[in-house]
């Protein structure tokens, strides 16, 4: 037969999780504008990235060059990073935003460099720039 009582704790549980759930969307929501965009061009950057390693080492030649394919990581890592600490308020994410712009930039120029005709190539550039943008005024604004 059930316990009454450890239903009652399921069920209080699962308040707590709800709870803490709305607790994280308000202080999502309570972020700026500037801020909320910048976190999704850094994790759209990541993502970007980490994805196009392995497109890389498939294609091999130029696009496996050692020295891209470590900035496609720096780039991805960077990017997190600062995602992470905008999320989470730190008093660091101005500077590492300024660092995650410069890698970005770096990353967008040599994903340029190696093929103009690779859409792969051209769809990392794209949001390597969009993720500097955004993280140059999170390192002016805050």
């Amino acid at each position: 037969m059930p316990n009454n009582t450890q239903s009652g704790n399921t069920s209080q549980s699962a308040s707590t999780k709800m709870t803490n759930t709305k607790s994280n969307l308000e202080n999502w929501l309570n972020l700026p504008p500037a801020m909320q965009i910048c976190i999704q061009n850094c994790t759209e950057c990541y993502q970007m990235c980490s994805h196009l390693v392995d497109h890389c080492l498939s294609k091999g030649a130029k696009h496996a060059d050692s020295t891209h394919v470590k900035l496609l990581l720096d780039c991805a890592r960077v990017c997190n990073l600062s995602a992470d600490l905008m999320i989470r308020h730190s008093e660091f994410h101005s500077s590492v935003c300024e660092v995650c712009a410069e890698v970005c930039m770096a990353c967008a120029d040599s994903c340029e460099s190696i093929s103009k005709d690779d859409a792969m190539m051209q769809a990392c550039a794209d949001i390597c720039r969009k993720c500097a943008t955004s993280c140059v005024q999170m390192a002016k604004k805050h």
